[in-house]
C-alpha cells in the first residue's frame, strides 16, 4: 500500500498537524479517500500509542473545525498492520462542496482539494462555482411543517445501544435548520409524521393482482425501517432440499444483500420528492425503489466500485449510531457480490434494485443447484397439464399468437384463461414489457421457476 490520490500516510496525530485540511480535500474530491495514521511517509508502519484517545481527538476536530458538518461523511476504525494498531479514517466525498475548515471560511487558506497525493488550495473562483452548485434541497435545510415533534422512539433506539442522547441532541444529531426550527431530517425520525413505507405483494408478475398492501410508517423512520426488515425477513421464506445426508435450506434471497438494499434505499432515498421508498414483493422477483438519482459527481462505475456518497448525511450518522449500518460505502460491495450489477436499473428519478427469486447464497457453492432441484421436484406438483403444456413448447421469447399457433389454439380468450394467465400468475413465465401487459410488441419467456418446470418434464419422459 502506497500513497496516491485516495490514500495519504501521517506518522501520528499532533496538535501541529493540519488533519483538517488532509479531510476537507478528500470530502471535496469527487472519491472520497482514506487517511492511515500510524504510517509515516515512506510507509512504514509506526503504530498508534493511545488508539481511543487519538479517535476520540480526531472525531472532536472533524466536527467541531469543518463546515458544513461532516458528520455522517467519515468513519473511524482501528485496524491492525505489521503488530501494530493504527487508524484508518473514510472520508465520503460529500454533496455540500465546498468543505472548508471552519476558522478561515470559503476561502483558498480553508477549502482545499485533492491533488495527486497531496491536499491543495481550492482557487476562488472555484470555489465560488461550487457554492453556486450546492444542493438546496437537502432535508437539513427543508423545514419541517410540523413543529409539535418528539423523539421518544428514538431516545428509546439510542438507550438500547448505550448512547444516552443529552439535552442538545437536536442540535447534535443536526435535526435542526440554521434558526432553530425542526428540519425534514426531524420530522422522519419524529414519533408522528405522515411519513409511511409501503411493502405490496402480488400474484401477478405485473401490478395488477394486489393480495397484500402493508404500511410501516408514521412513526420514526427507525422503527418503519426495523419494521420493513422484520416483514421481509417472513417473506425470505426457506427453500429445503432433504438428501440422505442432510436438510439443506436456501432463503428465497440472499440475507446479508437484502439487509444492506432495504436500509441503502431507505437512508439514501431522496425524501425531498416527498416520496418513500416501496417494496414489491412478485412470484418471481423482489423490486426495491427509491426516488432520487445518482448524485451528480458520481458515475455509475464509481458507484459500482464502492465510492459513497451520502445523500442524507444526517441519516447516514444516525444508521450508524444505531449501528443499522456498518461502514460507509459497505452496502453496495455486498450486493454486488451475491448479485452482480445488472440488479441494478437507474432512472432520471429513481434506483431500483431487483432480486429474482432463486438462490443467491454466497456462502455455500451449492446454493443454486439445491434451489434448482427444489424447484424442479416441487414445481410441476402445482402446474395444470395447460400450463405444463404451454412450459413445454416455450423457448426464448414468443409473442401471443405465436404460443397459440405452437399449441394450435384458435380461441384467444381459452388460451389467454387455461394456458396464459395461469402460467403467469403462478411464475412460471413473464412478459418482457411487464409495466405496459397490453403492448403490441409483448412477449413471453419462462422465468427460472418455468425453465425448472422445463427440465423437469424433460427428464421425466426420458
Amino acid at each position: 500500500m502506497t500513497e496516491n490520490n485516495r490514500i495519504e500516510f501521517k506518522r501520528e496525530l499532533t496538535n501541529e498537524l493540519d488533519i483538517e485540511k488532509e479531510i476537507v480535500a478528500f470530502l471535496n474530491y469527487k472519491e472520497g479517500g482514506y487517511i492511515y495514521i500510524g504510517i509515516d511517509n515512506d510507509g512504514r508502519t509506526i503504530g498508534v500509542n493511545d488508539v481511543d484517545d487519538c479517535m476520540l481527538k480526531l472525531k472532536e476536530r472533524i466536527k467541531h473545525n469543518i463546515s458544513p458538518s461532516a458528520m455522517g461523511l467519515f468513519d473511524i476504525a482501528e485496524e491492525q498492520k505489521d503488530g501494530h494498531s493504527i487508524i484508518k479514517v473514510t472520508v465520503a466525498s460529500g454533496i455540500e462542496k465546498p468543505y472548508f475548515k471552519t476558522r478561515y471560511g470559503m476561502t483558498p487558506r480553508g477549502a482545499y482539494m485533492r491533488i495527486g497525493t497531496s491536499a491543495e488550495p481550492m482557487p476562488q473562483e472555484q470555489i465560488d462555482r461550487l457554492f453556486a452548485m450546492r444542493t438546496r434541497n437537502s432535508i437539513g435545510r427543508i423545514v419541517s411543517n410540523r413543529q409539535d415533534l418528539s423523539f421518544e422512539q428514538l431516545r428509546i433506539y439510542y438507550d438500547e445501544r448505550g448512547k444516552r442522547l443529552n439535552d442538545n441532541f437536536k442540535r447534535t444529531l443536526e435535526l435542526l435548520t440554521e434558526d432553530g426550527k425542526y428540519n425534514y431530517v426531524a420530522y422522519l425520525l419524529a414519533d408522528e409524521n405522515g411519513n409511511s413505507i409501503k411493502v405490496a405483494k402480488y400474484s401477478s408478475l405485473d401490478r395488477c393482482d394486489l393480495v397484500e398492501n402493508n404500511e410501516y410508517g408514521y412513526c420514526s423512520l427507525i422503527k418503519a425501517t426495523k419494521s420493513v426488515l422484520a416483514k421481509l425477513d417472513i417473506e425470505n421464506k426457506v427453500a429445503a432440499t432433504i438428501t440422505s445426508m442432510e436438510r439443506i435450506e436456501t432463503p428465497l434471497w440472499n440475507k446479508v444483500a437484502l439487509r444492506e438494499a432495504v436500509i441503502n434505499a431507505i437512508v439514501h432515498n431522496d425524501y425531498s420528492f416527498e416520496v418513500p421508498p416501496k417494496f414489491e414483493i412478485f412470484p418471481d422477483r423482489l423490486e426495491i425503489t427509491s426516488a432520487g438519482r445518482l448524485p451528480e459527481s458520481l458515475s455509475k462505475e464509481e458507484f459500482f466500485n464502492g465510492i459513497s456518497i451520502p445523500r442524507n448525511k444526517e441519516l447516514m450518522r444516525i444508521y450508524r449510531d444505531l449501528e443499522l449500518v456498518e461502514s460507509l460505502g459497505s452496502g453496495i460491495p455486498r450486493i454486488l457480490k451475491a448479485y452482480g450489477e445488472e440488479c441494478f436499473k437507474f432512472t432520471d428519478n429513481f434506483i431500483r434494485i431487483t432480486f429474482p427469486i432463486t438462490a443467491h447464497d454466497t456462502n455455500s457453492d451449492h446454493a443454486s443447484d439445491h434451489a434448482s432441484d427444489h424447484a424442479s421436484d416441487h414445481a410441476s406438483d402445482h402446474a395444470s397439464t395447460q400450463v405444463r403444456k404451454l412450459i413445454s413448447i416455450l423457448a426464448g421469447e414468443k409473442g401471443r399468437s405465436e404460443l397459440q399457433e405452437l399449441l394450435s389454439i384458435k380461441n384467444r380468450d381459452y388460451f389467454r384463461t387455461d394456458y396464459l394467465l395461469p402460467a403467469i400468475n403462478n411464475g412460471y413465465i413473464e412478459p418482457t414489457v411487464p409495466d405496459k401487459p397490453n403492448s403490441q410488441n409483448q412477449k413471453y419467456r419462462l422465468t427460472a421457476k418455468g425453465l425448472a418446470l422445463k427440465e423437469s418434464l424433460k427428464n421425466s419422459k426420458q
